[in-house]
């Protein structure tokens, strides 16, 4: 989450914000394609590839819902330069889906798949990250369907695009492999800090060949 700077007149300034980042006051719409069709009958999420047990792990949407709920303050930092800070995500953290479907110890990277075959990889520390969160509310409200509801994920310490919207399961990988738009020129790991936006920044090791 940004951090408060002191200015130089002694007052409060704003929160610290990544490079090449501007305030965002609003919560702009952003995808590709078009917004799916919530179907809770027809709704599962999904843990499978290499897990502890070798099984996949399905739950339905009243499930899924049952699950511990909890609630984390973060920042969601956008590659197209806006980020808004301050937002209450309230959902499943990752970590509870880590504990409910372990993966297996070889277990190096994940694949966050949703709606359309739209994916998105991360690093199993990212995901795993204490902020990381399966959302289904912002600001105490459930998300809307524009915003990616009934699920999207929220990783505050990356760019956005590597929390997907309407999410429908993760797979549990022993290497990495690029997801929708690393494939398409982004950035392999994508951390805002760093100004990881496009896949020409690489440095050897951040990500699978193109």
């Amino acid at each position: 989450m940004g951090q408060p700077v002191e200015s130089a007149s002694g007052g409060a300034a704003q929160p610290e914000l990544p490079p090449g980042q501007r305030l965002q006051r609003g919560w702009p719409v952003t995808h590709y394609g078009p917004v799916p069709k919530f179907r809770p009958e027809r709704w599962e999420f999904r843990v499978f590839g290499a897990t502890a047990d070798g099984e996949k792990h399905c739950w339905n949407h009243e499930e899924f819902a049952a699950l511990p709920y909890t609630s984390v303050v973060a920042d969601l930092h956008c590659v197209t330069k806006f980020s808004m800070l301050g937002a209450e995500w309230g959902g499943i953290p990752a970590r509870t889906i880590l504990e409910l479907a372990p993966p297996a110890p070889a277990v190096t990277h994940v694949m966050v798949w949703a709606e359309y075959g739209f994916s998105s990889n991360l690093r199993l520390e990212d995901f795993a990250a204490e902020r990381t969160i399966f959302a289904t509310h912002k600001d105490g409200e459930l998300l809307t369907a524009e915003h990616g509801f009934p699920l999207r994920l929220v990783v505050p310490h990356l760019y956005a695009w590597k929390g997907p919207k309407w999410v429908r399961g993760v797979e549990y990988m022993t290497a990495d492999r690029r997801g929708f738009w690393e494939e398409r020129g982004y950035h392999n790991i994508g951390d805002p800090w760093k100004e990881q936006r496009y896949s020409y920044q690489e440095e050897p090791g951040d990500g699978p060949e193109l």
